[in-house]
């Protein structure tokens, strides 16, 4: 009898690589001045993004689908106002904006994504990243770490023009990858791997973003797998399978 393929689908920004470029790329750039005012760069950096977020997703819903590169540069003057800077274009300018915005392009891979990924392909898994965005700017973040992901592996939300956690976006990659294999989503956005357990994949969740799981508030995640680090996800995903 011929065994199931084994796939696991990674999210890549936030679960295999960090923020802390794009944080550091806004201390750089507009830090000071944002000291001046008793905000943090990884304050206004996490506020910015986050609301950047929600409009992506709420534009896609409601049928207005942008890139998401395209709604953080749009709210970025917005962010600062809302961070109680009165007169944001009196203090920093469109070349503060786009040096920030390149810490974006510039994020890391966590310590433990290789192993993590070299586990699951010593066990027969093929590993998937799932993103928004430009799949060669991604693909990027692996590449300049040297960690091998094949082009053909990446699935972005841009294809389909509907982001994540709409349904429609999960089912598309679990229909991609056939009907008996078996299917792993692993994320460190409780949000992502909740939805993506909703269509049918095996959930896990690592805690290496978010710190805490929030379960009262995810109180429907179907979770097989809730670790602390990337490492501890692979062999707990290959446990199980």
């Amino acid at each position: 009898m011929v065994q199931p393929k084994k796939h696991v689908v990674f999210d890549v920004v936030g679960t295999c690589v960090s923020f802390d470029a794009y944080y550091e790329a806004i201390d750089k750039a507009i830090g000071p001045k944002l000291r001046k005012l008793t905000i943090t760069a990884q304050h206004f950096g996490f506020t910015w993004q986050t609301a950047a977020e929600l409009e992506f997703t709420f534009l896609s819903i409601a049928g207005s689908y942008k890139p998401y590169k395209d709604v953080l540069r749009g709210l970025f003057y917005r962010t600062l106002m809302l961070c109680g800077v009165s007169n944001p274009r009196d203090l920093v300018t469109d070349s503060d904006r786009e040096e920030c915005i390149q810490g974006y392009s510039d994020l890391k891979l966590r310590p433990g994504c290789q192993e993590c990924f070299q586990t699951l392909r010593d066990n027969g898994f093929t590993v998937w990243c799932f993103t928004t965005g430009d799949i060669q700017r991604v693909r990027g973040y692996f590449e300049r770490a040297g960690v091998n992901m094949p082009l053909e592996n990446f699935v972005t939300c841009d294809s389909a023009g509907v982001a994540k956690p709409a349904l429609p976006a999960y089912e598309a990659v679990w229909k991609q990858l056939g009907t008996s294999e078996v299917k792993w989503f692993a994320a460190a956005h409780m949000w992502d791997v909740a939805a993506a357990t909703k269509v049918g994949f095996r959930g896990a969740w690592s805690a290496v973003y978010e710190k805490e799981a929030c379960l009262d508030v995810f109180s429907d995640a179907k979770l097989e797998v809730v670790v602390d680090g990337l490492v501890e996800m692979a062999e707990e995903i290959v446990r199980k399978s």
